[in-house]
């Protein structure tokens, strides 16, 4: 059980936290690869080659996560591409309860996402999660990606926040491992990111499979009466 009265600030992160990252999973690995090969009338097997090299020579990048960079570089509309199998968007388990059981305490409450503002701001409004945040804030907007140092500083010129008083939730290993050195003392990391993917054994940070480990009606009663 955490102790809420140690935090103030309460920062998390979206696709693979709040939401299941099964969709983007399967669109990065899965449908955009079949799409480009039907655009381009290649087959799918040089699809995936091409695709999955340009994808890692990117990684940890702004540029990975950005849906422009990715519709220039592969000559497709790629948010228009993403919304065609939004039906797979969905909460992770436990996150419209926890949304609200933090903001009945009060925590200071931002979303703070790689996302690219397209995808952000579709994902914000197919499933409402933004009614239970006071901030949300785009990796794009301070032009670093969560995994590189020059974030941290950034997002502190942007909003209030002791990082000695911050809990941060996320399921990236790599931008976990950046908060901590940049100080937020409150860190957990997310077991089983995508529904569909394995429960991974996590060592480098605390780890939770789901958000009623953390936070249920009961911790809510507890939490209260600190």
């Amino acid at each position: 059980m955490l102790d809420w009265k140690q935090i103030d600030t309460v920062l998390l992160d979206m696709d693979g936290t709040l939401l299941d990252l099964h969709y983007d999973n399967y669109f990065w690995t899965s449908y955009l690869p079949g799409r480009y090969a039907e655009v381009h009338r290649i087959s799918l097997l040089e699809a995936e080659k091409k695709l999955f090299a340009q994808l890692e020579s990117q990684r940890g990048s702004l540029n990975w996560y950005c849906l422009h960079y990715w519709s220039r570089e592969l000559q497709l509309d790629v948010p228009a591409i993403y919304r065609e199998i939004e039906d797979r968007i969905a909460l992770r388990p436990h996150t419209a309860n926890f949304l609200r059981g933090v903001r009945k305490l009060d925590k200071y409450t931002l979303l703070v996402t790689n996302a690219h503002p397209d995808n952000l701001n579709h994902k914000l409004l197919y499933t409402g999660i933004n009614q239970w945040l006071d901030e949300i804030i785009s990796s794009h907007h301070l032009h670093h990606a969560k995994e590189q140092a020059a974030f941290w500083p950034a997002l502190r010129q942007r909003v209030v926040f002791d990082p000695a008083r911050t809990l941060f939730i996320d399921d990236n290993l790599s931008v976990l491992a950046a908060a901590r050195d940049y100080g937020i003392a409150h860190l957990l990391c997310i077991r089983q990111p995508d529904s569909r993917g394995p429960l991974r054994d996590i060592s480098e940070f605390p780890a939770i499979c789901d958000f009623d480990e953390i936070f249920n009606d009961t911790h809510l009663q507890i939490a209260k009466a600190l």
